[in-house]
């Protein structure tokens, strides 16, 4: 069986859409150097992987499978990335409205208390990696912080609704090393229309 082929994903605005709060060079190489790397480098081990498997060799298989982690999901969180964020023509930085904002009120008390925890997480995360807003198997809203390019999903049993990515190459060419800059920013362009149907679709 021939190994799947995945491809980076188009993304729904210009590079510079999202300025000021995320410059256009930051956006350019972030998505078509550092996700275009992560899509290229996943094939390539699903490839491999495909080859050893046809092969049976096992330990060719094995050897394949921290590739796959990484890179897959690398593309699986920043294909969510993208459309968590909006310019604010398009309602980026819109609170939440219906269920999202009731079940936000009741699982962390209003939304200012959801951004202050997320931002706190995001902020300490230490090295790279991101902060999440999840849906747990109780269908409450959790969050989380992931190491690297880890899934949520995968390694926290959560579904992901909301990523902020901390990986410095989010952020450096515009905020150098003043993270907290960049979380405290980012909400500006938060699309919370986006997360609301990730939340919808989530629920069981």
């Amino acid at each position: 069986m021939p190994a799947p082929k995945f491809e980076l994903p188009k993304l729904p605005y210009d590079f510079a859409a999202l300025e000021p709060v995320i410059s256009a060079e930051i956006m350019e190489l972030h998505y078509d150097k550092h996700h275009r790397a992560y899509v290229t480098n996943l094939n390539k081990a699903l490839e491999l992987y495909a080859e050893a498997e046809q092969k049976g060799d096992l330990e060719g298989m094995a050897a394949q499978l921290q590739a796959i982690r990484f890179n897959g999901g690398g593309n699986i969180n920043h294909t969510i990335f993208w459309h968590n964020l909006a310019p604010a023509s398009q309602g980026g930085g819109q609170p939440p409205e219906g269920a999202l904002a009731e079940a936000i009120k009741e699982d962390f008390g209003s939304l200012e208390k959801l951004i202050e925890l997320m931002s706190a997480k995001a902020t300490a995360l230490q090295g790279s990696g991101w902060a999440w807003l999840g849906l747990n198997k109780s269908n409450h809203l959790e969050v989380a912080t992931c190491d690297n390019q880890d899934s949520l999903l995968a390694t926290k049993g959560l579904i992901p609704l909301l990523g902020i990515d901390v990986w410095e190459h989010a952020y450096y060419l515009q905020y150098k090393n003043v993270r907290p800059d960049y979380v405290k920013a980012i909400w500006k362009i938060i699309n919370w229309k986006d997360v609301s149907e990730r939340y919808a679709k989530a629920k069981k």
